[in-house]
């Protein structure tokens, strides 16, 4: 395909999307919004009793959940109570990670995929910390806010729209948090940035970018029982948008002043992963749902655009890609870390010795560097180093850890919410009903129901 046809198709489907802004638009596939059960309100900025000391449990010890244990060993008032996984080596492992920073042995759960059941109903957990593969995330979550306990589940923690619904009307009933653990939005760039929008300094952010480009093929064969190339062969979509689109919304204050209403999905045909499985074990695929690369195009209620692509199969260098378009500004993370502005957002004194700043390039790296260090965001300046040194991605997993304890600790809403987790979550199964029904615009919940704009903007708690 030439780039000027795909141009063309692009056009083709933006304009689909904007041309069908209303429910009478017949090419608008419907996405139902069950009714809130009777009783229940939103949980937006829910805020809960203070927990001074915080006693987790984990489940799924395998890839993510050994990291997640050690970090918390270095956040005081956290008590660390059980140890979960299928395999009693992975627990084992854990409880080492326990000892070496001399403290307390865990109790150890293994032994078959529902032992987790036992995790859930303990009474001395405040917490529950779901690191297993995705399928069993939501159900985890649901039965643990049954029981009495705050849940963080690792992303992405709904496959599909009964699994997110299940989660916002528990979260909703039992008063209960529920936190997807999306690490990406504490990235130090993006943290900046965010700051950066939310001072104004790219006007106001009309278009967002993001994608979760990764080539797999060195981790597929590090997955438990083949669970994620399982998932990608028997689904269609964009089966893992939340890195590239939780910061996008954050900084376009999704649920907080704005909604996305509309997506439309295209993508390739599926080669890189029916090969690696032919070479790995001689099996001609040819049932592989899920295409190469994924483009989805999202509409908002207040006119503005996002973009998330998906690949885990080419050979292309990692890429969050991350990019927020203003009437001001610019910010871009990935292939080339920096921002452009208008020579007038810039503070004097961080423009005052360089000349003819403007907006058709990125400011030299010293006045980025500066603009980063003046934009800091306030969550991070008493952690940073520590972070650093802990580690996790840099850094930005320790803070997501951080931040989840330090709210709790204080009885102040979390960062990221159900309804952040349904977001960023619903183009699982959106784009794979899109795509199987050539590329239709289909509709995106008001997951709030009806709360979407009561809140001004997004805001960490202090």
């Amino acid at each position: 395909m030439n780039m000027k046809k795909y141009l063309l198709m692009i056009v083709a489907a933006a304009l689909c999307l904007y041309g069908c802004q209303t429910q009478e638009c017949n090419r608008v596939i419907p996405t139902p919004t069950p009714e809130r059960p009777a009783g229940q309100t939103d949980v937006l900025e829910l805020a809960c009793a203070p927990i001074p000391i915080v006693r987790v449990a984990f489940i799924g010890l395998g890839m993510r959940g050994p990291g997640a244990v050690s970090r918390m060993t270095h956040i005081p008032g956290v008590e660390i109570i059980a140890l979960c996984d299928v395999e009693q080596e992975n627990t084992k492992r854990a409880n080492k990670i326990l000892e070496e920073r001399g403290l307390p042995k865990a109790q150890e759960f293994y032994g078959d995929t529902s032992v987790w059941r036992k995790i859930t109903a303990l009474p001395n957990v405040d917490l529950i910390y779901i690191a297993t593969d995705w399928k069993s995330h939501a159900k985890m979550g649901i039965q643990a806010m049954k029981d009495g306990k705050h849940v963080a589940i690792e992303v992405p923690a709904a496959m599909n729209m009964d699994e997110i619904w299940g989660l916002i009307n528990t979260s909703e009933e039992t008063r209960k948090h529920c936190m997807q653990l999306e690490n990406c939005v504490y990235d130090f760039f993006e943290l900046t940035t965010l700051n950066m929008a939310q001072q104004g300094l790219f006007g106001e952010v009309l278009h967002g970018e993001g994608a979760y480009i990764h080539g797999l093929q060195p981790y597929w064969e590090q997955y438990w029982n083949n669970w994620r190339m399982d998932y990608n062969r028997k689904h269609r979509g964009d089966v893992y948008p939340t890195h590239g689109l939780g910061p996008v919304c954050q900084a376009m204050n999704i649920h907080r002043g704005d909604k996305m209403n509309y997506l439309v999905s295209i993508d390739t045909k599926a080669v890189g992963n029916p090969a690696f499985i032919k070479e790995k074990t001689g099996e001609e695929v040819t049932d592989f749902r899920n295409g190469e690369h994924t483009c989805t195009l999202i509409g908002t209620e207040k006119g503005k655009s996002i973009l998330i692509e998906h690949n885990v199969t080419s050979p292309r260098p990692y890429n969050r890609m991350y990019q927020l378009t203003g009437t001001k500004g610019f910010a871009n993370k990935y292939p080339v870390s920096g921002y452009a502005l208008d020579g007038g957002e810039i503070d004097p004194e961080i423009a005052a010795n360089h000349e003819n700043l403007n907006a058709h390039d990125f400011v030299p790296e010293e006045v980025k560097e500066a603009l980063m260090e003046k934009y800091k965001h306030p969550i991070v300046k008493d952690i940073e180093e520590l972070a650093k040194q802990v580690g996790g991605h840099g850094g930005m997993d320790f803070i997501m850890d951080y931040r989840l304890i330090y709210c709790l600790q204080n009885g102040l809403p979390l960062d990221m919410d159900v309804y952040d987790l349904a977001e960023w979550c619903c183009l699982i199964p959106l784009t794979e009903i899109s795509l199987d029904n050539n590329s239709a615009p289909v509709e995106i919940p008001d997951f709030t129901r009806g709360g979407w704009n009561k809140l001004n903007g997004l805001k960490f708690a202090q």
